[in-house]
């Protein structure tokens, strides 16, 4: 009976996309205000619509050369024929889970700014609604794609499980390589025309965020957009049916006798946290003239009751799945996946929001000039990272030896790969409370642009600092699911060469050359990827500095508010230079675990794997935290402390926010699509490196 689990997770699929659609029709129904202000939304939305009509033009081509050389392979025999067809479904729904959440954040920014002129508590409360559809379209579509694939494979074609598990890894990859795309090209975009309003228009000009005349501020917006709502989208999408996934198969080799409720088990803890995720998004208001801390305590109610629920639920679906209390184990593993994701998510909260003190120190460093606290946001960044490394240790070591990894490696390891899925198995809710700060952001502008009464904006500040402090919980969230999907994935990877090749040797020497030369490779690979990305922002954002000089100097009386402002080049420069730049870091993404394992065999990819994952996860942490902090502390001066807005000190804040956009939006939280995506690329091209390595 525990196969026909399967169709539980459909219909709580199917529940997430209704509840999804059901509140974007409510959000649709507030009034988008005044005529200037639909105008100024308008102009977003259709630069947002524009660029990723581009985007998914280029991405097209790659799926489509991805999908013939899959044939070819399928063909051959080194790929089952279900693989093409499942990377590029995994592709789809990444992409079309990012699209929607576009689409609801370009129609609620105008709602929402509207909404705060009527009060705080209305405001939140249509932003969090759009980032619910989001939330709840992302998790939605991972259990559908699953749900009709595993039946698919299982009732149609009469596979095994393991081979069922097998195919289902691929579209992993689809799903990798879209959101790869969408979070390096949107994280581009969104940076260059950033850095370029905040240096010429703040920096040099002294004029407002969001005024007007700046030329890059409709792009501003735009990149709010695609890089903060439809990259972030497909980003989690990946994290979600990853961890999901690569849990399934974990269990198939772990489980020999009950094979399906390991299976089963999974996918009923996500189908869980669906409904106990929408039942967490009622509990989320404020009162009005909250401080961040109430507008923090407001959404941590709904996130902390749907884990809460989560955590109770999974133990009759362990006990009646498995072989009840013979692995009870196993849910202390999902338990210490739950607890290590708040524990990371509070650890991000410290260290990033202005309500305690490194932020608050961060920000006084602006009193001596921008160097000082450029270097104070990088000091910050790196001591960030101890608390997060303890937190995943201790999960990891817990979750593999409650589930009984000491006398059976393979149950320890799918422990650990449960500990994943709790982890983000509110994700529908939590993936909310992020989503909603781009939306904040954008009415913030908005509200300027239309020249709102001034406690609608620093209602929409209210909103959007806050935003600041849960996009950087969210970025470190998905990052520590990151580095245990990626472990799972690693097993997974070891699993699928012992099939391959029955003979091979599993046991990985550290002086072994190849194990060891392929750690160097994986350690270095997330800076040679972050720098691809920073360079990519830095040269897109000279071509949008240089145009928004030219205008300030060539457009005569747009200093002065008689002319108008030229936004849709800046919009065009950024969409260009971005759809440029982001095909490089993620060819490399492709190509290197490829290239490692022709050279140096499989134990040279597991080194690379081991190398990729650590360093990676340290990298994406420090970034993230840094830009996060540099932008909080900016935010904690615009309310009146160290001189304020216009203040040098101001300036100093905003060089080094401009230092932290690219780290925190850009580079760091397109790591950890990185480290899943090569062991996805590895797995998939595993028979290759069996059969055809060099060393």
């Amino acid at each position: 009976m525990q196969v026909y689990s399967i169709f539980l997770t459909l219909a709580g699929s199917i529940i997430a996309l209704a509840f999804a659609g059901l509140t974007a029709r409510k959000v649709l129904k507030f009034d988008r205000g005044n005529d200037l202000m639909k105008k100024i939304s308008d102009s977003v939305k259709s630069g947002a619509n524009a660029y990723l009509k581009r985007q998914y033009t280029v991405v097209l081509v790659f799926f489509a050369v991805m999908f013939i050389i899959l044939s070819a392979m399928s063909i051959t025999g080194l790929l089952t024929p279900f693989v093409p067809f499942a990377f590029v479904t995994g592709g789809f729904f990444s992409g079309l889970s990012g699209f929607v959440g576009m689409k609801i954040a370009t129609s609620a920014n105008a709602r929402t700014a509207n909404a705060c002129i009527d009060g705080l508590n209305k405001g939140l409360r249509v932003a969090f609604s759009a980032g619910s559809v989001m939330g709840f379209t992302v998790v939605g579509l991972g259990l559908f794609d699953i749900s009709l694939w595993f039946i698919l494979l299982k009732f149609a074609f009469k596979l095994t499980p393991d081979a069922i598990t097998a195919a289902m890894l691929t579209f992993g990859m689809g799903a990798s390589s879209m959101a790869l795309f969408a979070r390096v090209g949107g994280g581009i975009f969104t940076k260059a025309a950033d850095v370029g309003a905040d240096l010429v228009g703040k920096v040099e000009a002294g004029i407002p965020e969001d005024d007007p005349r700046n030329p890059a501020v409709i792009a501003d917006n735009v990149g709010d957009n695609v890089g903060d709502v439809a990259g972030m989208g497909a980003d989690l999408y990946e994290s979600y049916v990853g961890s999901v996934i690569s849990s399934m198969a974990l269990g198939v080799a772990a489980f020999k006798g009950s094979v399906y409720g390991a299976i089963s088990v999974p996918l009923l803890i996500a189908t869980a946290g669906i409904l106990c995720s929408i039942i967490g998004t009622f509990l989320v208001r404020t009162r009005e003239n909250a401080s961040q801390k109430d507008l923090l305590k407001s959404l941590s109610r709904g996130t902390n009751f749907s884990a809460v629920m989560i955590a109770i639920i999974s133990f009759p679906i362990v006990y009646f799945c498995l072989d009840g209390f013979k692995t009870i184990g196993i849910y202390f593993a999902i338990l210490a996946g739950l607890i290590a994701g708040v524990l990371i998510g509070r650890s991000t909260e410290y260290f990033t929001s202005d309500s305690y003190s490194p932020t608050k120190k961060l920000a006084q460093k602006s009193e001596t000039g921008s160097a000082t606290i450029i270097i104070g946001g990088l000091g910050l960044g790196m001591l960030s990272t101890a608390l997060p490394i303890v937190i995943v240790a201790a999960c990891i070591l817990i979750a593999f030896f409650v589930s009984g990894g000491k006398g059976n490696s393979n149950l320890g390891l799918y422990g650990i790969a449960l500990s994943a899925v709790g982890m983000l198995s509110t994700l529908g809710i939590t993936l909310a409370t992020d989503a909603y700060g781009p939306v904040a952001d954008n009415a913030g502008g908005i509200a300027e642009m239309a020249g709102l009464d001034k406690s609608v904006r620093e209602r929409t500040d209210a909103l959007d600092s806050l935003g600041n402090t849960t996009a950087a919980t969210g970025k470190g969230f998905a990052i520590g699911s990151a580095a245990l999907t990626a472990l799972a994935l690693m097993a997974s990877y070891i699993n699928k060469v012992k099939e391959i090749s029955p003979d091979a040797n599993t046991v990985f020497d550290l002086m072994s050359p190849t194990v060891l030369v392929g750690l160097f490779i994986g350690t270095c690979l997330p800076f040679i990827f972050a720098a691809l990305t920073m360079d990519s922002v830095g040269k897109a954002a000279q071509s949008v500095v240089v145009e928004v000089r030219r205008q300030f100097r060539h457009i005569v009386g747009l200093m002065e508010g008689k002319a108008d402002a030229d936004y849709a080049t800046c919009v065009d420069l950024c969409t260009k230079a971005s759809l440029r730049e982001m095909v490089l870091p993620t060819v490399v993404a492709i190509i290197t675990p490829i290239l490692t394992g022709i050279i140096l065999g499989y134990q040279g990819v597991v080194g690379m794997l081991a190398g990729a994952t650590s360093c990676g996860f340290l990298l994406a942490i420090f970034m993230s935290n840094s830009g996060g902090a540099w932008d909080n502390a900016k935010k904690y001066i615009e309310s009146g402390v160290h001189g304020g807005k216009g203040s040098d000190q101001h300036k100093g804040a905003v060089v080094g926010d401009t230092v932290g956009d690219p780290f925190k939006d850009t580079s760091g939280p397109s790591i950890n699509i990185l480290i899943k995506l090569l062991s996805m690329v590895s797995i998939v091209f595993a028979a290759v490196v069996v059969k055809y390595h060099i060393l």
